[in-house]
């Protein structure tokens, strides 16, 4: 890298390096197959390395992960989002795994629709952007019910926050990647047979403890109420009181009285929630939210940018004009429109670091906006600018009334003349904002 012109401190702060001894830099990720992370947009943010040899694999952790950097926070990133998000949709669930050659592996067998988490456990970020394309999980993680590990935690957070979710048994405690490359035809089968989150607690609950006895009973209770508390849903948690009470051969009035004594976390709600949160630089000026508006609705509604005319050029900013030359010119065919999603990755290696920063984050505001919000795009993209040559047609003319001003002390009947004209045809295209 640094024959390539990259500085060490930027290598380092890449997370590609890193210092030790009296300053010497060494490679992160020496010894090990790397992994490319990738954003929303399909841009590279981070790398895992796994390590590779059995002598290594005895002395290196399995796996290391880009450490947080200003471009890469393990927090925000699902792994094969990029790549899934489409797929899932469209069979509107996701598989969630734990590492990176099981999203290999499932996909490699058919199963797209599959991410990972990056050495960590779900966080409210993720299951937002999740929540986006489907409230569905099927997850394959290896969970203790009657642990408090990080892994049952993020499911229980995702259970609290309204996802539907099922648990996907692999034969013989293997991970997927494993079972998928001896048994791939079997894979199938292991999705088809999920249970449901729910059933898979109850069913292992009550195999590792007796029902029948009154201690059993006990051990039950204490892992499964607090489960069934964290349900949002009153009538789907009276059902698994009356299972509870069924299967412990109890009253259903205790199981609900014992219920009220449990406290369980509260969970943080979405709109609510803090961690890696975008923040803003500095305060951004009206013009400059409105050009973000403006980027924001052509990456919903592509089509949208026939109705910017060449004639608005001269009200836009610098930046905002060299991007919509660069997207018309590339989005020029009805073919490449309808595949915009597919495309934009491809388009975005025509903009500058810059410009592509902008799209990035506007691009992530799109996946983070709920749904249901109906508007008419072709509208909105009008009021907006309508907006933007108002501003700046407000501007000229106050400029051009300076200069009236400047001319009637001066006498020059000329100039005057012409400025007159000048501030006609403004407020004339500021009364029709030239819709």
């Amino acid at each position: 890298m640094i024959g390539q012109g990259y500085k060490r401190d930027e290598i380092e702060k890449a997370g590609l390096a890193v210092i030790k001894d009296g300053g010497k830099f060494f490679d992160r990720f020496r010894g090990r197959i790397m992994f490319p992370i990738f954003d929303l947009s399909s841009q590279v943010v981070g790398f895992g390395g796994r390590v590779f040899g059995e002598k290594a694999a005895e002395e290196m952790s399995k796996y290391i992960n880009t450490q947080n950097t200003l471009l890469y926070d393990k927090g925000r990133i699902l792994y094969g989002l990029d790549k899934a998000k489409m797929e899932i949709r469209k069979k509107d669930f996701f598989l969630l795994v734990e590492g990176y050659t099981d999203v290999i592996m499932c996909a490699q067998a058919g199963f797209e629709n599959v991410v990972a988490t990056s050495g960590t456990a779900l966080t409210p970020y993720q299951l937002k952007i999740l929540k986006r394309y489907s409230e569905n999980m099927y997850s394959s993680f290896d969970m203790d019910v009657a642990g408090d590990t990080a892994t049952k935690r993020g499911i229980d957070l995702a259970q609290a926050l309204g996802f539907n979710i099922k648990v996907v048994l692999v034969p013989e405690g293997k991970d997927p990647a494993e079972f998928i490359l001896k048994s791939p035809n079997d894979w199938q089968k292991c999705i088809e047979n999920a249970k449901s989150i729910l059933d898979f607690y109850f069913e292992t609950t009550f195999k590792k403890f007796d029902a029948k006895k009154p201690e059993g009973k006990k051990d039950i209770s204490k892992i499964l109420l607090p489960i069934v508390k964290r349900i949002p849903n009153k009538i789907e948690e009276s059902y698994w009181i009356q299972k509870l009470a069924n299967d412990l051969e109890v009253k259903e009035s205790d199981i609900t009285e014992e219920l009220g004594k449990v406290k369980v976390e509260n969970v943080v709600p979405l709109d609510e929630m803090t961690e890696g949160a975008i923040v803003e630089q500095k305060p951004k000026s009206r013009k400059e939210m409105l050009e973000d508006r403006l980027l924001y609705l052509l990456l919903v509604a592509p089509q949208t940018y026939k109705i910017i005319k060449e004639e608005y050029a001269p009200y836009f900013s610098k930046q905002l004009l060299e991007i919509l030359d660069k997207f018309k010119k590339y989005f020029e065919t009805e073919e490449k429109l309808k595949n915009f999603k597919t495309e934009l990755p491809i388009f975005q290696k025509e903009l500058s670091e810059e410009e592509n920063g902008m799209l990035n984050y506007l691009w992530l505001k799109t996946e983070m906006d709920e749904d249901g919000k109906e508007i008419d795009f072709e509208d909105e993209m009008k009021v907006c600018l309508k907006e933007i040559l108002g501003m700046e047609i407000k501007k000229k003319l106050d400029f051009v009334s300076q200069e009236i001003k400047r001319a009637e002390n001066a006498k020059d009947s000329q100039k005057l003349q012409s400025l007159m004209e000048e501030f006609d045809k403004l407020s004339r295209d500021l009364d029709g904002a030239i819709f």
